[in-house]
């Protein structure tokens, strides 16, 4: 039994929508700064007073585990500061995540206890919770001003005397509506100021890109993926010389056997010498077949001649496991993303072939929105597919690494296995 696929519409864009959902995160902006203010004040006391306490009691040493404590409850402050932000605004800000320890033992700990005291995108989420406090704050005030505005706008229908402000003066009932209303209004007109406020202050402390962070991670990403690059040429390399130690090479010494002792028995044994010289013809065309599918693995000729699809449908003809190809590509992508997944479906294949008895393999390719050419390759074989250094899945996750894309391997044993592979490809 098949069922129709569902249809949901895709999501409002433009400014249509952004009109629709502006007033419900105002609404939420509102509310998240009310409860700010009634418990922020509370929170930011607590860290002061244990920022105090920690360094008025560090000479006897129990200072330093107050300050070891105020380091974490900092940190979750924060975590929770930018988590907030991002469900409130959508942001899309990346987690906060805690220093990594890099160093065994107790003076690893220490070195990322002492990293994560002096980030600034920690210290610029707490500043930025504790101005959102403060803001809470004057927004109950600001609210309380509306109430009373709000109901004294209405005072006729209780009173026909004067009307006390609070302030020690008085004025006549009949101005209440319009002192209320006045009132009221400005209430309103604070409120959502506060809240518009609130969220220029947390787009300039928190939202705007730290160049030192990203010019980190740039450094952290091209580092990986020079050390991709470099496991991968590895074990290609290696692959390269057992395959030609292993294979074209043997059957290359047999020839050459062969033909010796064809050589020996031409004029004494001319018909067996015929045999070994058929024999050794045999032996150099299969060689020749080796060499050809050993110089395939390394460069395919056809990807760069007729593209992906054209290339992973040859390559699809000649396994010899069946396979099911569901390739939809627009165009072309650069070179680089192409072959990775060239030679991820290729070893996928081969590796299905010799070690997962399947009797089919169905692969996936397409080109997803912001410029990812992502591929799925799944087998109905036993599964228990696992990564080994330099083995073929180990260079799968080498190459495309080196391509700056990510991969993701399922394999229970039992079957089924599948691979997954994401290579951006946006020129």
């Amino acid at each position: 039994m098949s069922t129709a696929p569902s249809y949901s519409p895709p999501p409002a864009t433009g400014p249509v929508a952004a009109a629709a959902r502006t007033p419900v995160r105002l609404f939420l902006t509102i509310l998240e700064l009310a409860a700010l203010g009634v418990v922020g004040s509370g929170v930011m006391g607590v860290l002061g007073g244990g920022l105090g306490l920690g360094f008025g009691l560090s000479f006897i040493g129990v200072g330093l585990l107050v300050l070891v404590g105020l380091v974490y409850a900092v940190f979750g402050v924060a975590w929770f500061e930018i988590a907030r932000l991002n469900g409130l605004y959508g942001f899309d800000l990346p987690a906060l995540r805690w220093r990594a320890v890099d160093r065994p033992g107790f003076g690893g700990w220490l070195l990322s206890l002492w990293r994560q005291a002096y980030n600034g995108r920690m210290w610029r989420a707490l500043a930025n919770f504790a101005i959102a406090c403060a803001l809470g704050s004057l927004l109950l005030r600001l609210m309380a001003w509306f109430g009373w505005s709000a109901v004294t706008a209405f005072a006729p229908l209780f009173t026909s005397g004067e009307v006390d402000t609070g302030w020690g003066t008085r004025y006549p009932s009949a101005w209440a509506p319009l002192i209320g209303g006045a009132g009221a209004a400005a209430g309103i007109v604070g409120i959502i100021s506060v809240a518009l406020l609130h969220r220029v202050i947390s787009r300039g402390i928190v939202a705007t890109p730290d160049r030192n962070l990203d010019l980190s991670e740039q450094v952290r990403t091209t580092t990986a993926q020079r050390a991709g690059a470099v496991r991968a040429a590895d074990v290609e390399r290696t692959r390269i010389e057992r395959d030609l130690h292993d294979g074209v090479q043997p059957r290359l010494v047999s020839v050459g056997m062969t033909l010796g002792m064809a050589q020996q028995k031409i004029d004494s044994d001319p018909e067996a010498a015929k045999a070994l010289i058929a024999e050794a013809h045999t032996s150099t065309k299969a060689a020749i077949t080796e060499l050809r599918q050993l110089a395939r693995g390394i460069h395919a000729s056809v990807l760069d001649d007729r593209g992906l699809d054209a290339a992973l449908s040859a390559l699809a003809g000649r396994s010899p496991v069946p396979v099911v190809l569901d390739v939809r590509l627009d165009g072309r992508c650069p070179r680089d993303a192409e072959a990775a997944v060239y030679f991820t479906i290729a070893e996928s294949l081969t590796n299905a072939a010799k070690h997962s008895r399947a009797s089919e393999c169905r692969v996936v390719v397409r080109v997803r929105d912001g410029g990812t050419l992502w591929a799925r390759v799944e087998d109905n074989g036993i599964g228990g597919a696992t990564v080994l250094p330099g083995g073929g899945l180990d260079g799968i996750g080498n190459r495309v690494l080196a391509a700056g894309g990510t991969f993701r391997l399922d394999s229970p044993v039992g079957g089924p296995t599948s691979l997954e592979v994401s290579v951006p490809c946006a020129s």
